[in-house]
């Protein structure tokens, strides 16, 4: 006799991936982060025309290559090895962070060590860890149009990240509009001091649980 495994609550890195893709439309220009949002390329669906983004110069970005297809030298922002597309393009890196700076993306994912309730978000330092700077983090929080985040609800110790004020070095403040977590999904109707909203939950995730595992303040949908 052969047990069954019992399923797993909450989303896995794929399905929260999954998840953020829904965000996207047709005619996006999209900067993913490094981490859990690199995924959510995967989920595009093939009839959607979005345009990938990443802060090295590269502009239309594929999936991640089979073991025959990797080419070393194309990679995305955090040095994994991705594809070129019919309709790829190279620009220099000033050119890139000129979309970014310019309003020109849509929208970008981004992954993160603390979210506040007042959409604050912090995901480039921990204080007293090595870092080799912030990236374009600072750059697409500014710049894109609409900020997802997409991360852990808690920390490998159990402690939240969705949190009533950031207590790590702010990337940006005020600036998230939707949080995607293992355990639910937050949204912001605007960035005007609007409180988050819980409008989903995963899969045997319960509001109790979700609120016994989140610090900050939120409405419930």
């Amino acid at each position: 006799m052969t047990l069954s495994t019992p399923p797993v609550a909450g989303w896995s890195r794929e399905q929260m991936a999954a998840r953020a893709a829904r965000e996207l439309r047709a005619g996006f220009y999209v900067n993913l982060g490094i981490g859990i949002p690199t995924l959510v390329g995967n989920y595009i669906p093939g009839d959607m025309p979005v345009v990938l983004q990443s802060e090295n110069g590269m502009i239309g970005l594929g999936p991640f290559p089979q073991e025959d297809q990797v080419d070393p030298d194309i990679i995305n922002a955090g040095k994994q090895t991705i594809t070129e597309l019919d309709h790829t393009a190279y620009v220099s890196s000033a050119d890139s962070f000129a979309m970014i700076r310019g309003g020109h993306m849509d929208l970008s994912i981004l992954g993160a060590m603390e979210v506040a309730g007042n959409g604050d978000i912090a995901n480039w330092m921990v204080p007293g860890k090595m870092v080799k700077g912030m990236g374009g983090a600072m750059d697409l929080v500014a710049g894109a149009r609409r900020i997802v985040v997409v991360m852990d609800h808690v920390a490998r110790d159990g402690t939240p990240k969705f949190v009533p004020a950031c207590t790590l070095p702010l990337t940006g403040a005020n600036v998230v509009d939707m949080l995607i977590t293992d355990l639910a999904v937050f949204a912001r109707p605007d960035r005007k001091g609007a409180a988050f909203r819980l409008i989903e939950l995963a899969p045997g995730i319960s509001l109790d649980e979700v609120r016994n595992k989140t610090t900050a303040a939120f409405q419930v949908d």
